[in-house]
């Protein structure tokens, strides 16, 4: 009985790490090119399950179709905040930076509650729910479909970085950004392409949560948002596996968390193992520690 509960709280914890990781990747793959914590990423995390919401439920998408289109508007969506927000001060200090990307994510919040009205709504089931029962463990179809389709990006998302040449160019930014300008490389074309791609797959995440929680509403990225964020320090941040680890680790930790009766102190929970890690290992679970001269 305590094997099958473990268990079960593995296969939801799984679940809900992998749209954590989603998450994850958009924060480390930004920080690891500009060195920018983007902490407006939660919030187009939201206005991905809400295109979700609005193209299932009025133009009446399929869940293929609501996926692909809510990660083209999201890509285009980062794009524009990199290009109005961050670009401006790429040579200015940090905290610039910082105060404007949580300037930015107020921005949003704010006027998506002002447009729709900051009660929540349900998310319309496009999937048709099923549950498989396989050796006292229950399984639904809404959870495999979560976690394939997040794995699936995760994949694709390092052949793109590994196998393609604006993958090479990520990396070389990333390592020396002056050296790769020398080479030939556009630095500004990089940067778009990874605030893109990163809000790619936050748009893709919060198409997911709105079918694993059934509902949305505009102040939705703040809690998760942070949690990826906690889940790309606690696996190196940075690091693209790490990111994808640490968020399956935070998901586990949440459900085991609710599983013992303390759902009252999940978000503590997640707060706690970033202190611990921070304390034990400050570059995460796969970082790297480096010296910077400031």
């Amino acid at each position: 009985m305590i094997v099958h509960t473990v268990m079960q709280q593995l296969i939801n914890g799984i679940s809900l790490g992998s749209i954590y990781a989603l998450l994850a990747l958009g924060y480390t793959m930004v920080y690891g090119i500009i060195k920018l914590l983007n902490f407006a990423h939660g919030d187009v995390y939201m206005l991905g399950a809400f295109w979700g919401y609005y193209v299932i439920n009025y133009w009446h998408f399929n869940f293929i179709f609501a996926l692909i289109s809510t990660m083209a508007i999201t890509a285009l969506v980062g794009v524009i905040i990199e290009f109005l927000a961050y670009r401006p001060l790429r040579h200015a200090p940090r905290v610039a930076a910082l105060i404007t990307a949580i300037g930015v994510s107020y921005f949003l919040e704010n006027g998506m509650s002002y447009l729709y009205g900051a009660s929540a709504r349900n998310f319309p089931q496009v999937i048709k729910q099923h549950s498989y029962h396989v050796a006292g463990i229950t399984i639904s179809n809404i959870q495999l479909i979560i976690l394939g389709t997040a794995i699936f990006l995760m994949v694709a998302l390092q052949l793109v970085i590994k196998q393609t040449k604006m993958g090479k160019a990520m990396r070389a930014v990333a390592n020396d950004p002056d050296a790769a300008q020398l080479v030939g490389i556009n630095p500004n074309h990089v940067i778009s392409f990874t605030f893109a791609i990163g809000s790619a797959l936050a748009g893709a995440g919060g198409v997911l949560i709105g079918l694993y929680y059934n509902s949305i509403d505009p102040l939705m990225g703040m809690t998760p948002g942070i949690k990826a964020f906690v889940a790309a320090v606690v696996g190196g941040i940075g690091s693209i596996p790490g990111a994808s680890i640490g968020g399956f680790l935070i998901g586990i930790l949440e459900t085991a968390t609710q599983a013992v009766g303390l759902s009252a102190y999940k978000d503590a929970a997640v707060y706690v193992v970033l202190i611990i890690i921070l304390l034990v290992m400050p570059s995460g679970i796969f970082g790297k520690n480096k010296k910077e001269k400031v």
